[in-house]
């Protein structure tokens, strides 16, 4: 046997469609029920149930009851930025789901990645952040800067408050549908949460699809355009 990690049973767990519609969904951050997860990946509540306990024995989801209810997430971001990965991967292969419709153009200009903001719209704010000299990239890596620390102060955003948890601040996600970065860890958290505080947008309910209104999209371009207007 070969040293190091087993990839092979995690590429197994993956591998099966329902799962891999298990996790997909999950992909939105928010916590869902056995029946939700079921319906999600077409099949039974049993199989569900089943393919629920092989996930988390597994490590990729995690579960918490409250009342008589078993919620199920993703175990933690990493496993996000895998599975991101993974359809980016999927798509530059052309291994693309049939049935498309509306959604998927809504998916590409903007949702959430496990609680970051993707799509286009995410793309379009780390670029914006690094015209402006918020972030500066150091080979694969991505850090936030003095300037950084200035702009989102005035943005809204507490960074001493973020300082302190435990996930990085600054981290690049390859995006699957243009194949280019936008921003995860605590930082790209924060920001998408700031932007449904300040009304710009809103999550589609049941799907990962974040909905920016008219009056979000010009905010929006203001602030991260990359000619470096702000908006008020």
């Amino acid at each position: 046997m070969k040293d190091g990690p087993d990839i092979s049973r995690i590429a197994a767990l993956i591998g099966d469609p329902a799962r891999a519609n298990i996790l997909s969904a999950l992909m939105s951050g928010k916590a869902l029920t056995a029946t939700e997860l079921a319906a999600e990946a077409g099949v039974t509540v049993q199989t569900a149930s089943t393919h629920l306990a092989k996930l988390e024995s597994g490590g990729l989801i995690i579960h918490r009851k409250s009342g008589r209810h078993k919620y199920f997430t993703l175990a933690g971001a990493e496993v996000g930025h895998a599975l991101e990965a993974l359809m980016g991967l999927a798509a530059g292969a052309g291994h693309l789901r049939t049935r498309t419709g509306p959604r998927d153009l809504a998916l590409r200009e903007a949702r959430v990645c496990y609680n970051h903001l993707a799509g286009e719209r995410g793309i379009a704010l780390y670029q914006g952040l690094l015209a402006r000299g918020a972030i500066a990239e150091h080979g694969s890596a991505v850090a936030l800067t003095n300037q950084g620390n200035a702009f989102l102060a005035d943005f809204g955003v507490d960074v001493a408050t973020l300082e302190k948890g435990r996930a990085p601040l600054c981290r690049p996600c390859l995006d699957w549908s243009a194949r280019r970065n936008h921003l995860a860890g605590a930082v790209g958290r924060a920001m998408l949460a700031r932007m449904q505080v300040l009304g710009w947008c809103k999550r589609v309910e049941g799907t990962r699809v974040i909905d920016f209104s008219a009056k979000g999209r010009a905010a929006f371009d203001r602030q991260f355009g990359v000619s470096g207007a702000t908006a008020p």
